[in-house]
């Protein structure tokens, strides 16, 4: 069974990739990662607020006892709050590298443009594979219009590609007016890859301490139901790959995202709650549907059932919706 696929110019034995989490902060993790099947690896992201705090440490090195205003000691997170910090981050790079056979994607968390570039090009020196650009903006500014909001990514696109050699994939949220335009526009800046969706941790608020504290839920396979459509809408449309996440658990759900489109499909939670042996189960079970069904390769089901190759094509559209409420997807009673 052929399971090969290509992702940012890069060629994968399998479609299944792990996507960044701190699951990949250990090189020993990674070592498993691949024994287990994995066919190429997203780091762990380092955050723009790190890349900020490491200059600010530097300037503070050599400007010494100047700074005597208390706010300015703690504007920037602290350093101990992130496991690894800028420096450490490439040196993570290297050792990945030197310990797998597998393309290691480097991944960037940030909302800005102009502080990334010169961090790009150290990764690309570091010898990452391809780079993925995380961006986590929540516009709060009631002034500030959807157009500057867009163009803000783009720009970050633009500034980074034009830093680096490697591939540029951007990782996004579907929370764009229109989302099949910004798709397009970053295409057309030069993203190498689209990663489908970004999930974004959401704040809860402690009632026994009255503090607001980070809430992390795992994803299930409900939260596929998104990247699904939008990687069938939009295959066929971009040069540039399509990568789908979140609430991939399962080979079925791998067979569903390759159909709508997919070049890679990217493991994260499953990996939290079962373990690195997961990958190995669900290759096992996508090559056992593919050869039940007596297909020979990933190449022939990819995009069968995008919009492009629907019969009807409507039905990843408003129509979905109609049916939906109208049909027998409702329960009897």
């Amino acid at each position: 069974m052929d399971l090969t696929t290509s992702y940012l110019g890069l060629k994968l034995r399998t479609p299944l990739v792990v996507s960044a989490s701190p699951l990949s902060e250990d090189i020993d993790n990674i070592r498993r990662m691949e024994d287990a099947g994995a066919s190429a690896v997203v780091l762990y992201s380092i955050f723009e607020e790190q890349l900020r705090q490491d200059r600010l440490e530097l300037h503070q090195r050599l400007e010494q006892g100047t700074d005597s205003y208390a706010e300015a000691l703690t504007y920037f997170p602290q350093a101990d709050e992130y496991r690894l910090g800028p420096e450490e981050y490439l040196r993570h790079i290297w050792r990945a590298k030197e310990a797998t056979k597998i393309p290691i994607i480097a991944s960037l968390n940030g909302s800005s443009a102009g502080g990334w570039t010169d961090y790009a090009r150290q990764i690309q020196r570091a010898g990452a594979d391809a780079l993925e650009l995380n961006i986590y903006y929540i516009p709060t500014d009631l002034h500030l219009t959807g157009t500057e909001v867009e163009l803000t990514y783009i720009e970050i696109l633009k500034e980074v590609k034009a830093a680096v050699k490697i591939p540029v994939a951007v990782k996004l949220s579907p929370f764009f007016s229109n989302f099949a335009n910004m798709a397009k526009r970053l295409d057309d800046a030069g993203a190498d890859g689209l990663v489908l969706f970004n999930r974004f941790y959401q704040p809860d608020i402690d009632l026994e301490s009255l503090e607001v504290k980070p809430n992390i839920l795992l994803s299930t396979p409900m939260a596929m139901r998104l990247p699904l459509r939008w990687v069938a809408l939009l295959y066929g449309k971009l040069k540039a790959n399509l990568a789908a996440t979140s609430g991939i658990h399962r080979a079925a759900d791998v067979l569903k995202m390759l159909m709508a489109g997919a070049d890679v499909t990217m493991l994260c939670s499953t990996l939290l709650r079962h373990g690195f042996p997961q990958i190995a189960l669900i290759e096992s079970d996508l090559t056992r549907w593919l050869e039940e069904h007596e297909y020979e390769s990933v190449a022939q089901i990819k995009g069968s059932l995008s919009q492009k190759n629907c019969a009807e094509p409507a039905a990843f559209e408003r129509a979905q919706y109609m049916k939906a409420i109208t049909g027998d997807a409702l329960p009897r009673t």
